[in-house]
């Protein structure tokens, strides 16, 4: 329905801005009936598959994959950045302590802003492309070495600082327990981040995109959109995968657990998406790399998705609800080694590059993302009541 006013016709969209096309964007797409998904020109699947995470970086970034000479110059370039202000560095003791309760995820945006100040970071709308894109490439490279420190910070342990000589995963892993990691669950993770970087306009990224729009500096872009990241509907789930397979225990609990779920309306955290009508690409991927590491924990997950998915069929028929990115996710890195505290977290060291790609492709677009609501309450004008 059109609505016609003195200003601008007013044209209803679904709730949430369901199918609404707001962008044109050249980063990559979602097809969800197809279960493929893409960055730029690429099989986003492929890369994690066949590419290190500094090379999908470029691609992102830049437009392009590097060859052998420019890889290496990206990350010399970006691992130069990984160290902190003093000051930053300074205040991660209080926003830890202020954050414990809530996690690394909720001190990093007030890091984030923390690092745009002591940067200089000046408001996109004031930068040419180049200087937006170095913006960005200083808080990509930062935000493994803010959610490391927060998270050590919070448990009473010292930060451990980057080191330029290790890739961006390895360097994230280094961090985070102050040891290198194992090679082989180094590759798993990185897969996983890999796959992680962009997926839509997603609720995180369109965050990012409209306060791109008003000309805002890049901390204040990515601020935001770890704010969107941090709501249980977008980024939390899958530390909440892994708790419904501790909630199972044994496999001969999964078929009257899952049932009481579906039958109460409850959400099998872990299953169904958004956008896919199919199997979610990133969970098979995912799913093929547990296999590879094998073990009970694995095989527990697989016949828990095996049942759950043929309960759903039985009790919702004509859905496909399958797993998602966060079922495997959980199981991957738990494998690995990470903290549950620290997957959504994981997820946004990620996710900041493709916040930082669409934030630049909006940054060069003038025009500011300003919808309107249709007001509903009672009518105007009404005469203001006296005070007593």
């Amino acid at each position: 329905m059109t609505v016609h006013t003195a200003v601008t016709p007013l044209i209803d969209a679904p709730r949430g801005l369901a199918g609404v096309v707001v962008a044109d964007t050249e980063i990559g797409d979602v097809r969800g009936r197809e279960g493929f998904y893409h960055y730029r020109q690429y099989s986003a699947v492929e890369l994690a598959r066949t590419r290190g995470f500094e090379d999908v970086w470029h691609l992102l970034v830049h437009g392009a994959l590097p060859g052998a000479r420019r890889r290496a110059a990206f990350a010399a370039e970006t691992a130069a950045l990984r160290r902190l202000p003093a000051e930053v560095g300074a205040a991660l003791p209080a926003v830890a302590a202020a954050s414990r309760a809530s996690g690394p995820l909720a001190g990093l945006r007030t890091a984030l802003s923390l690092l745009g100040a002591a940067r200089g970071f000046r408001p996109v709308h004031d930068l040419d492309a180049d200087r937006r894109r170095a913006d960005t490439l200083i808080a990509c490279a930062a935000v493994p070495t803010l959610l490391t420190a927060l998270h050590r910070l919070g448990r009473g342990l010292d930060p451990v600082e980057p080191r330029e000589d290790l890739p961006y995963t390895a360097n994230y892993l280094y961090m985070l327990t102050g040891e290198e990691p194992e090679p082989r669950r180094t590759r798993a993770v990185e897969q996983y981040l890999i796959s992680a970087i962009d997926h839509g306009f997603n609720a995180s990224t369109f965050t990012a995109r409209v306060i791109a729009s008003t000309g805002a500096d890049v901390a204040a872009c990515l601020a935001g959109a770890v704010g969107a990241l941090s709501g249980p509907l977008h980024g939390g789930a899958p530390s909440r995968a892994l708790d419904t397979l501790d909630a199972i225990g044994t496999p001969d609990r999964i078929g009257p657990w899952i049932r009481e779920r579906v039958r109460a309306g409850d959400r099998v955290m872990g299953f169904g998406h958004a956008v896919y009508r199919t199997q979610d690409p990133r969970s098979r991927m995912l799913r093929e790399i547990a296999l590879g590491f094998g073990g009970p924990r694995v095989e527990f997950a697989v016949e828990v998705e095996r049942q759950v998915e043929a309960i759903l069929a039985e009790l919702k028929p004509g859905r496909e609800l399958h797993t998602n990115v966060e079922f495997y996710a959980g199981v991957v890195m738990e494998l690995c080694g990470l903290p549950r505290e620290m997957f959504t977290p994981t997820f946004a060291a990620a996710r900041v590059v493709g916040w930082s790609a669409n934030l630049l492709e909006q940054a060069a677009d003038s025009k500011i993302i300003r919808p309107v609501a249709r007001y509903v309450g009672p009518p105007a004008p009404a005469a203001v009541p006296a005070g007593d």
